[in-house]
Formats: structure tokens, sequence, C-alpha cells
């Protein structure tokens, strides 16, 4: 069974990333691991103020996302907030835990901190593992 690490930040309650993770899953047996950097967004991001508030948007979004598969009947073997960094984050699960694969869902390219920071191919070159990258419509 395939072990995917799914990263996902504004962008878990995504349809797009239902739609893909729906479509993985049956494209073979899997199980889903959710990874939601406590990422702060907007002036938060700039300034770093309030980051206990970017901490519970995490849990929020977390818990959004794991019910949201579990609905759907897809496997979700845990859920971590991680570090505000989102290459932290995915270093930190991959280094406590054994993935086959990463998937990451990011916000419109003319929105995303994420692409622009190049995460995918990061996330790659750090963990050796495939990246499949989800670019949403919907924050």
């Amino acid at each position: 069974m395939a072990k995917v690490l799914v990263v996902a930040n504004q962008t878990a309650e995504s349809d797009e990333l239902l739609a893909a993770l729906r479509e993985r899953a049956g494209d073979g047996e899997c199980e889903f691991t959710v990874l939601i950097p406590a990422t702060p967004h907007g002036l938060t991001w700039a300034t770093n103020m309030a980051a206990d508030s970017a901490h519970d948007e995490a849990i929020a979004h977390r818990d959004a996302l794991v019910g949201r598969l579990r609905e759907r009947g897809l496997p979700v073997a845990g859920a971590i907030v991680g570090d505000p960094d989102p290459l932290a984050a995915i270093e930190d699960a991959t280094n406590l835990g054994a993935y086959d694969e990463i998937v990451v869902a990011t916000l419109p390219h003319h929105l995303s901190k994420w692409l622009h920071l190049d995460l995918k191919r990061k996330a790659a070159h750090a963990t050796g593992l495939p990246v499949t990258e989800i670019e949403t419509e919907e924050a």
C-alpha cells in the first residue's frame, strides 16, 4: 500500500485537491497522511504576528480535510500540523515517517507563495520522493 503525504494549507478544503486524492486512490491502494504547515499568510506572514492564529487555522484546515476524506471513504493514516515553513514541515514529516510520494496543493500561481518558493522541486530534492503539485482555484 502506497503511503501518500498530502501537504496543504489554505487549499485543504478545495474541491480540486479532493478530486485529485480520489483519483489517486483509484489508481491503486494507498493511505493518506495530511500535513498542514502552520504557515501564516497576509499581514501575519509579513510580520510574524499572531503565530498562534496560524496554528489554530492549520488545525481547522487539517480537521476539515480529514473529515472530507473520511466522508468519501478515503483512508487517512494520520494528520499533522507542521512547522510554519512548508519545506521544513515536509522534511520533518518524512524524517519521522515513511512515505512513497507527496502531493502538494497550492493556491493559483498569482497568489501562491509555495509556487514562488519552488516547493515542489525543493521537496523532491530534499526527500527523494516524487511530488505531485495540485494547483487549486479556491482559497
